[in-house]
């Protein structure tokens, strides 16, 4: 039974992440979208509301209930996890997931008033937190504790560096153009 709930459990974070990605990329667009003239404006507003709300209500939603259910589930099955050290700190990335996922939540509902708080490129550096959501929750299920800390922490600051560097130089070539 425990396997079944595992491969539940990876489908949805795999569409929970899908979401999520996309969901922020459709911020930037509807964002840019702002400096276009009107009609442009308000149609690719409008369309952009449209598919935020499709995506957030059809996909992601469902898929993070999906993920949380499959994963206290398998914490009911296998209660001495809550005692791993690894386990502890997968669920504290995952805490900070969730409030994530309902910044975006807000952002979408921001966006739908007319309130523009990010720029793009802030827009673009938030979609790289979720990367390292991703990265850490990952490579703590699957090391578990063979997981050396302080290599795992000098890498999730490299890969945040590293990622906030290409959004930087992104802007720089794309302002250049």
């Amino acid at each position: 039974m425990y396997n079944y709930i595992l491969s539940i459990h990876i489908i949805f974070v795999v569409c929970w992440f899908a979401g999520l990605f996309y969901m922020v990329r459709l911020f930037i667009y509807h964002t840019e979208a702002q400096e276009k003239p009107e009609p442009d404006r308000k149609i690719l507003s409008d369309q952009f509301e449209l598919m935020e709300r499709k995506l957030w209500y059809i996909i992601t939603v469902p898929s993070m209930v999906f993920v949380v259910a499959a994963g206290i589930t398998m914490l009911i099955i296998v209660p001495g996890w809550l005692q791993q050290p690894w386990m502890q700190i997968k669920l504290a990335f995952v805490a900070g997931l969730l409030v994530y996922h309902f910044i975006c939540q807000n952002k979408m509902k921001q966006m739908a008033k007319g309130v523009y708080s990010w720029t793009s490129t802030q827009l673009r550096i938030w979609n790289e937190v979720a990367t390292i959501f991703l990265f850490a929750i990952v490579f703590l299920a699957v090391l578990k504790d063979s997981f050396s800390w302080i290599f795992g922490v000098v890498g999730i600051v490299l890969l945040s560096m590293i990622l906030m560097s290409a959004v930087k130089i992104y802007k720089y070539y794309r302002m250049k153009k």
